[in-house]
Formats: C-alpha cells, sequence, structure tokens
C-alpha cells in the first residue's frame, strides 16, 4: 500500500468526510553562470507531501517531506480545524477521470540528464555569447523532471510524469559610454527542441546593438514589444483581470466588460493547456480536474475567466480546471491550498513579420525587455515598466540606433485598443517563476515614455 492509500485510509478511519493527497517527487539540476564562467552545477532531490482535509465545510490542510509523519499530521490538522469557521459554499472534491500524457511533456533524456551533460548545455550557452565586446555572461539552466500524483477520497488517481527545461543569458558590454546588457532565452519541455546557441546568440545580438545608447525624448510613441517583453506584460499587468477571483470582486479592471469589446478584433488571448513542448501544459489541473482549451479574449470580446474548485464554489459556479500549485523554478509542487492560475497564456499569431512592422512606423521604440512591472492602480488597468536596455529607435521605418532608458506608465484597456499590428514570430516565453506564454511580438499607439 502506497503512502498516498495510507493517508486516505487513514483520513477515512478517523471520521474526516473527504481529504485528498498530493505527492510530488522531483530532480532538479541547475547550472548557475557568473563572470562568465560556470560557478555552481548542483542537482536536488524533493519529494514532498501536500493535503487538504474537509470535515462539516472546514477545510485544514498540510504539507510534509516525511511520508513517516503523514498520519500524525493528519490527526493534528483534524484536531485544528475544529476551530475553523464552515465555508457553507464548498461542494465537494471530484471524481475520478481518464487521462493520457500528452505529447511533448515528457522527454526521457532530460529526466536522465547528468550533471556533467547540464554543464555542456551551458556552456554552449557562454560559447555562443562570448564577443570581444561582450565584458560580462550571468545565466542560468534549469533542468526538472517529476513525477506528480494526486488522489483524494471520492475515487481520483492520477499521475503525470513531466519535464522541463529553461536557460537564460545576460550579456553585458562596458565598450560604450554607459553600460548595455542583452537577454537571451529558451525554454521547453524536450531537449531536442532547445537551442543552447540561439539563447547566447539572441544575449550577444541585444546587448551589441545596444552599445552607446542614445537618449530618448519624453513623449509618445508607437512601441513595438519582442515576445520577452510581450510575455512581462501578459504574467505581471494582463493575466489577474481574467482571474474568476479578482473578477467577481470587481479587482479587475474588466470586471463590468464580461462580453464586451475589450480589444482590438485581431487579438485573442487563449489559456491552452494543451500546447505542445508548452511550459504550462498538461491533460488535468492540480485538483484533478480536466483541463481545456479555452478563449479569454475572442476577436477582441471578453470571454471567459479561469478558477479553481474554492474560488468557483463561492460563487456557485464550476472549476474552468485552472487549480495550480506551481513551484519554483518550473512545474508542480505540494502545496496543499491551490490557486487559480492559467495554463499558457497564448496570443495568436498575425500575419506579419516583426521586419514588417518596423518598416511601417514612424516614430517607435522596439522593446525587447521590460523589468519593474507591475500594476498601478489594478482596478483601473493603470501599470508602470521600465525598459533598461534592448531598446530601438525607429524613424521613418528604420531603426536609427539604440535608445536610452525609459520609463512607460500606461493604461492596459487603452493598449488592448490600441494594438496595430501582431507579428508571426511567436516564442514559448516563462519569466523567472512565472505564468508561462507562447506570444508573437505586438505593436501598441499613443503610448507616453518619459526618459531616466
Amino acid at each position: 500500500m502506497s503512502a498516498l492509500e495510507k493517508a486516505l485510509n487513514h483520513s477515512k478511519n478517523i471520521g474526516i468526510e473527504e481529504s485528498e493527497i498530493v505527492f510530488v517527487r522531483k530532480k532538479i539540476t541547475t547550472v548557475r553562470i557568473t563572470d562568465s564562467k560556470i560557478i555552481e552545477i548542483k542537482q536536488n532531490f524533493d519529494k514532498n507531501y501536500g493535503m487538504r482535509l474537509f470535515h462539516g465545510k472546514k477545510i485544514a490542510s498540510v504539507q510534509t517531506t516525511n511520508h513517516q509523519e503523514i498520519k500524525k499530521i493528519i490527526d493534528s490538522a483534524f484536531k485544528t480545524s475544529l476551530s475553523l469557521k464552515p465555508r457553507e459554499f464548498w461542494r465537494g472534491l471530484p471524481h475520478n477521470i481518464a487521462t493520457k500524457q500528452l505529447d511533448g511533456t515528457f522527454d526521457e533524456k532530460l529526466m536522465k540528464i547528468s550533471c556533467d551533460e547540464a554543464r555542456d548545455i551551458a556552456q554552449n550557452m557562454i560559447n555562443s555569447t562570448n564577443n570581444e565586446k561582450v565584458d560580462t555572461i550571468t545565466g542560468s539552466l534549469n533542468i526538472v523532471s517529476e513525477e506528480f500524483e494526486i488522489v483524494n477520497s471520492n475515487g481520483l488517481n492520477l499521475k503525470d510524469n513531466a519535464t522541463y527545461i529553461s536557460g537564460i543569458i545576460n550579456a553585458e558590454s562596458e565598450h560604450g559610454t554607459i553600460p548595455v546588457s542583452g537577454i537571451g532565452y529558451a525554454c521547453g519541455r524536450t531537449l531536442s527542441n532547445f537551442s543552447a546557441e540561439q539563447i547566447g546568440n539572441d544575449a550577444k545580438i541585444m546587448c551589441i546593438e545596444s552599445i552607446n545608447p542614445q537618449k530618448i525624448d519624453s513623449n509618445k510613441y508607437s512601441i513595438i514589444f519582442e515576445p520577452y517583453s510581450v510575455g512581462e506584460l501578459l504574467a505581471f499587468v494582463i493575466a489577474s483581470n481574467f482571474n474568476f477571483k479578482s473578477f467577481t470582486e470587481t479587482k479587475s479592471c474588466f470586471s463590468n466588460n464580461f462580453e464586451d469589446k475589450i480589444a482590438i478584433e485581431k487579438l485573442s488571448l487563449i489559456d491552452d493547456p494543451h500546447i505542445p513542448n508548452g511550459i504550462g501544459t498538461k491533460s488535468f489541473d492540480d485538483e484533478g480536474i480536466e483541463t481545456q482549451k479555452q478563449n479569454l479574449i475572442e476577436n477582441g470580446i471578453f470571454k471567459n475567466t479561469f478558477s479553481n474548485l474554492f474560488d468557483s464554489y463561492k460563487e456557485g459556479k464550476q472549476s474552468s480546471g485552472n487549480a495550480s500549485r506551481p513551484s519554483s523554478p518550473m512545474g508542480r509542487s505540494s502545496e496543499p491550498i491551490p490557486m487559480s492560475s492559467p495554463h499558457n497564456l497564448k496570443i495568436n499569431s498575425g500575419n506579419i513579420s516583426q521586419e514588417d512592422m518596423i518598416k511601417d512606423t514612424r516614430q517607435g521604440l522596439l522593446v525587447g525587455r521590460l523589468w519593474y512591472t507591475y500594476a498601478v492602480n489594478p482596478i483601473r488597468g493603470d501599470f508602470s515598466c521600465t525598459a533598461r536596455s534592448g531598446i530601438r529607435i525607429i524613424k521613418d521605418g528604420k531603426i536609427k540606433g539604440p535608445g536610452k532608458s525609459v520609463r512607460i506608465i500606461h493604461n492596459l484597456p487603452a493598449m488592448l485598443k490600441n494594438i496595430s499590428e501582431i507579428g508571426n514570430n511567436q516564442r514559448n516565453v516563462i519569466q523567472w517563476a512565472s505564468l508561462p506564454s507562447v506570444t508573437p511580438s505586438i505593436k501598441a499607439g499613443n503610448i507616453a515614455v518619459s526618459s531616466i
């Protein structure tokens, strides 16, 4: 009998009405790069258990790394639950479903990868970044393989094996008037679709092309956001507005706009949990609900939100299959209380290349990366971010040179209605310990920027 089965039996024997047990076994390989060399390679092996107990509509939760302590901590949590407030809206855990392993989510090569093999990948990242104008290279490579299992007292018993790989390089140069940098990144689920050379080459090009930046006058511009910067906006500004909890509590800037037009017609924002090689791809969510593709914005219209069981039940609704127990740097955890989160935020590709987007721009900026991105006033949709590197000044359809840092303070509803072009260069993007996305470049007009 497994530790999870013993935990379920013990919960039933002591009279707990419903119980949910989550188990995660992980192998995390991390390579750290500092001062243009590998300074650390390590592998961590973790096993964790998370439990939610439901009795009299009271909910208690516990977590442990020691399966021999499970019965003891269940007893303790059960006693604690007696003093908790009942959640009268709770309607029960899900029952078992039929699932299958999705394509492009597990790679035996990544599961078995050694420290030496990971070092070689990271060294390729460094080698492809090297250039006489690049002074310092920093970054990291993270490879995760995991076994996730969830069972509950309603007969649910699901397992999922997954692998993840993510690499990032920051190239810095002091060859010009001020220090500049460039970023390269790649992520996915299989080794065959991962290019260490692309990471280094992208970082090198962005860095070198940022040398000797010109001051950017405070003004309004058309801005072409490249995929990595779009991913930043999706993770830290856009996604939360489609969280069912935020929507019902009127904390979304679109809480009064359901089924209304909130963006240009050519924009569709999709939560797609079934994309091959997507960081957030999974066939069932972290409560055991079958995942489904859904349009959050469909041809400019606000169509859907995402939710978990708790937040849905609270409003008399059903979960959309978006319960998440996120882990760092990627994958799932045994966190006993799941949150609501999209799986893979995807913006459908357009028909125009980034080069043609530049040619169609009279006065604008090309922004490769953003920093310090956050909502200033979430209810209004106001947000702030800083472009510190990877900035190109566009004049009359041509790139005139690199630009210095600028601050962007803008409004999300206004930006979505002022998108003029969507590129055809869709890429996998994941910000550090944040939401995965699949997005192309986007061009939006009438954005005010301030010189720093």
